[in-house]
């Protein structure tokens, strides 16, 4: 520690406040561990059996507490959005295969658009181009920030390509027709979309905030990446390399989803259709 001031005590003397200046900066590792020293180890072997209370507070570890509890939330946070996107692209599109995919393609471009972030701004890999110099750790909330946005726009692409797809499949296109021809509808779209955005988050690193900066190019990154990579290459190709599984729905989780598009239990009224077909009929 720099140095500890003379107390402040309150106007009946039963409590006091003392500033504490760390050497090291807020954003440095080095000053968590202080401030975790302090609470677990310095202040209750000086306090014990006195009846005192003593509480570590002010901005610095309060910037401590909120870090430890976002990242210790993180891993639920995401896993419930997760789960939660899997069950509506299943019951949208009566599929096991492409909501499993999309999850995971998408956990993807977010974890390379947390690596360019901490690259940039964290690492200083660009010198002083984006952060002016000043490398600092970036901040706990702007992670879970990202995910949330980054995972809406990629749902939107999803639903872009995928709807398509599943149109071309269910006229009775082959599986490998049905993906080529929805990506060459669809490309456009989702390419024109995702460039105006790109733009958007993109004006954001010109700015003088820091924090709009880091948010601007993780999203531009992200959002670049989900839309080339993932949505025009990776997820075409997984689709065509499971071809027909792509469209596998077990009878039980048929029940149990709601159809979006009115297609609920669609496999087993085809099924029984395909059963109770007379001999000889094509």
């Amino acid at each position: 520690m720099a140095f500890v001031g003379e107390p402040q005590y309150s106007a009946t003397k039963n409590a006091a406040v003392l500033t504490v200046m760390p050497r090291t900066s807020p954003q440095d590792s080095r000053t968590s561990a202080l401030v975790r020293s302090l609470r677990d180890t310095v202040v209750p072997r000086v306090t014990a059996r006195t009846g005192v209370t003593a509480l570590i507070g002010g901005p610095t570890a309060a910037s401590i507490d909120t870090a430890a509890l976002i990242s210790a939330r993180l891993v639920l946070v995401v896993g419930f959005v997760i789960v939660l996107s899997v069950l509506l692209l299943m019951a949208a599109f009566r599929s096991v295969v492409i909501p499993l995919v999309s999850a995971v393609l998408t956990l993807l471009s977010t974890a390379a658009a947390y690596g360019v972030i901490v690259a940039v701004f964290q690492w200083g890999w660009l010198g002083g181009g984006i952060d002016n110099g000043a490398t600092a750790p970036v901040d706990p909330w702007i992670p879970l920030m990202l995910f949330a946005l980054l995972f809406g726009f990629s749902m939107d692409y999803q639903v872009f390509l995928v709807s398509r797809i599943r149109e071309e499949w269910r006229a009775g296109r082959a599986a490998s027709d049905a993906v080529a021809d929805g990506l060459a509808r669809t490309g456009r779209i989702i390419t024109s979309a995702a460039a105006i955005m790109i733009c958007v988050f993109a004006a954001f690193v010109l700015g003088d905030l820091r924090v709009l900066r880091v948010i601007g190019l993780g999203m531009a990154v992200a959002v670049l990446l989900d839309a080339t990579l993932v949505r025009m290459v990776a997820m075409p190709a997984v689709l065509q390399l499971t071809s027909r599984a792509n469209w596998w729905f077990p009878s039980w989780l048929d029940r149990l989803l709601p159809g979006f598009f009115g297609d609920a239990g669609s496999t087993q009224i085809h099924a029984t259709q395909i059963r109770r077909a007379p001999e000889g009929a094509s």
